[in-house]
């Protein structure tokens, strides 16, 4: 291993089942490796449904005792753990890219990010609220509270294996729910620091469980078993669909951010300076591996040159490396199959007739790495049209009116994000109304925070993450008819 921390003792390589750190029963294990030179920096426990099924038991231990507490209470813990993330921000990001590959920098913001999250459901605990009804005759009062849904499992994926976790285990915590937490096979290390982090800041055992290995048994154990009344997932949209079905034979609540495939449009009257700074930073963002990136970019007519120009000028002077080294701001891919993937779907739309303005490959580095690209000449029959490419590959489509752009835009089962740049007031509210997106970007491409509601529409999911709606998922609403008052 050659991960250096100034606390070495965030480097967890073994699973967290009620509150120990333990192997798995078989003592086989998985190898957690660097996508930017193939190093194995770890071995992770390879468990199955036995290990997740004594996790989901002590969850619902802990959560039964949980729950009755205040939610000043776990306001405090969630503080303090929100602290301990700021504390040790350096070491997470160091973490986070050694295995994920993404540039420092992100990793540093990710944490930040992550950590967002925790302090904002530490807050939000302590809103919420229930009802009165007006009654319906003399004697009767009807009262609605709101109850922690019970135990909760969380599956979250590789390209952010910090901040995908928090505001997952966050708002179940703040609720009054127990977790248990299966983060990516190949980005293990950041949750399980963080679950070290959480162990520091008082939770008590068995309310946070983390478990790794065998997916699919783990999968199976998770949406079976009974004691679990919640799925949260945020990965493609196959599996999501896998998930709700198994989750439907015990009719479990399931929430799932799901693929993307998010339009970036630009408009005439464009600040076009604006729009390609903004095209940069999301679609280049982790190397395009966001399931918000621009997979898109949709440019009109007549500033069509002058954008296309302008970004592949700013697109030159992004560096590929190694995340770890100064001055890299596009890492390599989570893996060499990835990056397969990826230089495929460049092949199949150059053969379709488009034309490389930049990149079109992979990089002179190698294995995961991919190089900057853009696309011209690119049409609708491509796969770059109708898939989440997940690259650091951006196909530049034209448009001539606002009403061919809209039904470019919702031409695709996704609905996540998408946005767009304009300074006609009357556009702006048009067009934002009429795209089939759960988030819509208004000449901003950064887009997420804790305290708005993140999710999408149609196959791209269902149930929000952050904000104020961020609590709805995991708690119960119970109606009380109290009756003989009179």
């Amino acid at each position: 291993m050659t991960i250096s921390l100034q606390d070495p003792t965030l480097i967890k390589t073994q699973v967290y089942i009620d509150g120990v750190w333990v192997d798995a029963d078989s003592g086989e294990t998985l190898p957690v490796t660097n996508p930017a030179n193939g190093e194995v920096l770890a071995l992770v426990p390879r468990c199955a449904a036995a290990e997740t099924r004594r996790m989901i038991e002590a969850a619902a231990r802990a959560q039964s005792e949980w729950a009755k507490t205040t939610v000043k209470q776990r306001a405090i813990l969630l503080r303090i753990w929100y602290n301990l993330m700021l504390e040790h921000q350096q070491d997470l990001a160091t973490l986070l890219t050694a295995e994920q590959g993404k540039p420092l920098a992100e990793a540093r913001g990710e944490v930040l990010y992550g950590a967002s999250y925790v302090e904002w459901f530490s807050e939000e605990s302590k809103r919420v609220y229930g009802d009165t009804i007006a009654q319906s005759s003399s004697d009767k009062r009807l009262v609605v509270i709101k109850q922690p849904v019970g135990v909760v499992a969380c599956i979250t994926p590789w390209n952010f294996p910090n901040a995908m976790l928090t505001r997952k285990i966050a708002p179940a915590i703040a609720a009054g729910c127990a977790v248990v937490c299966k983060p990516a096979n190949a980005t293990p290390l950041s949750a399980m620091a963080i679950v070290e982090l959480a162990e520091r800041a008082g939770f008590p055992p068995g309310l946070i469980n983390i478990v790794t290995g065998h997916t699919a048994a783990i999968g199976a154990e998770m949406t079976s078993n009974p004691l679990v009344r919640k799925v949260t997932f945020t990965g493609s949209t196959p599996v999501g669909k896998q998930l709700i079905a198994e989750c439907a034979q015990t009719v479990k609540r399931t929430s799932m951010e799901l693929g993307g495939n998010a339009p970036f449009i630009v408009f005439d009257d464009a600040d076009i300076d604006a729009a390609v700074q903004g095209a940069m930073a999301s679609k280049y963002r982790n190397a395009g591996q966001t399931c918000v990136c621009s997979n898109r970019i949709i440019v009109q007519s007549k500033i069509f040159n002058e954008f296309t120009a302008k970004f592949i000028a700013a697109a030159r002077q992004l560096k590929v490396g190694d995340g770890s080294q100064p001055g890299v701001t596009v890492g390599p891919l989570i893996d060499v199959s990835a990056a397969n993937g990826v230089c495929e779907m460049i092949d199949d739309a150059v053969a379709k007739g488009a034309h490389v303005a930049l990149g079109g490959g992979r990089s002179a580095l190698g294995g995961s790495y991919v190089e900057p690209t853009i696309l011209t000449d690119v049409s609708k029959d491509m796969r770059v049209f109708r898939e989440e490419i997940f690259g650091p590959v951006a196909p530049i489509f034209r448009f001539d009116s606002e009403a061919e752009v809209i039904a470019m835009a919702n031409d695709t089962e996704f609905g996540l994000a998408a946005y767009f740049y304009s300074r006609d007031i009357g556009r702006v509210w048009r067009v934002a109304e009429q795209l089939e997106f759960g988030i819509v970007g208004i000449n901003e491409s950064i887009i997420s925070n804790e305290m708005a509601p993140f999710g999408g529409v149609k196959e791209s999911g269902s149930g929000r993450e952050g904000s104020k709606y961020g609590m709805d998922d995991y708690l119960d609403i119970k109606y009380l008819c109290m009756g003989g008052i009179d």
